[in-house]
């Protein structure tokens, strides 16, 4: 082939390759993620947001007679589960406590929150509602059921080292913010937490308010 046949071959080459490169979309940088998943409205992108911005700060450990906590923090300490005595007992919410639930005591997470807990010594983690008030001794942070205890493995020694996370939690306004738990569900899951502490929350002011 003539050499100039050569070179106005090759360039037609290299135009071919240049438009195939140009219709594939740019890769996205290393290191720069969404800040929430596509297809929310504005409103839950924002709180999702929030969650993941929540979900990436260090946990807190309440102390002594902490308030109530409504920002949704990460929560570290000790866990412990209800002794057989408690069971049937009149909980803070109102609610007879059942060993067979997933009900847990709090000092400072608001009645009615849900939250994931999960033990540090081997992984498990399992989902609670807070319905309770305790457990009222200095480094522990959460009461589970027995039921509780079972999926998280802490049966056998009582008390296990643990973080919790609030998914929901009431706000004083009657409204439910997500917290750090949030961060890696899916909106279904979100929604489906948001309506059940709305429940626990609105049960509980139930109760209350019939006791008066």
């Amino acid at each position: 082939m003539p050499p100039l046949a050569r070179f106005v071959a090759f360039a037609v080459l290299l135009g071919i390759a240049g438009c195939a490169r140009q219709s594939t979309p740019p890769a996205a940088p290393i290191g720069i993620t969404h800040t929430a998943p596509s297809g929310l409205s504005p409103e839950l992108q924002s709180e999702v947001a929030e969650a993941r911005d929540l979900d990436s700060l260090p946990p807190v450990t309440p102390h002594g007679h902490a308030t109530i906590d409504h920002s949704g923090r990460k929560q570290a300490g000790r866990a412990s589960f209800y002794a057989d005595r408690f069971a049937d007992k009149k909980m803070a919410d109102g609610h007879r406590m059942s060993p067979d639930t997933i009900a847990a005591a709090s000092k400072t997470l608001p009645l009615g929150t849900v939250a994931e807990v999960t033990n540090l010594e081997n992984g498990r983690s399992a989902r609670v509602q807070v319905e309770d008030r305790g457990p009222f001794i200095d480094g522990r942070v959460v009461d589970v059921t027995p039921k509780v205890a079972h999926q998280l493995g802490m049966m056998r020694r009582g008390v296990a080292p643990v973080v919790v996370k609030p998914i929901a939690v009431p706000q004083p306004d009657g409204a439910v913010k997500l917290g750090a738990g949030a961060a890696g569900l899916s909106p279904q899951e979100m929604k489906a937490a948001t309506r059940q502490s709305r429940a626990l929350a609105g049960g509980a002011e139930t109760e209350r308010a019939s006791a008066q």
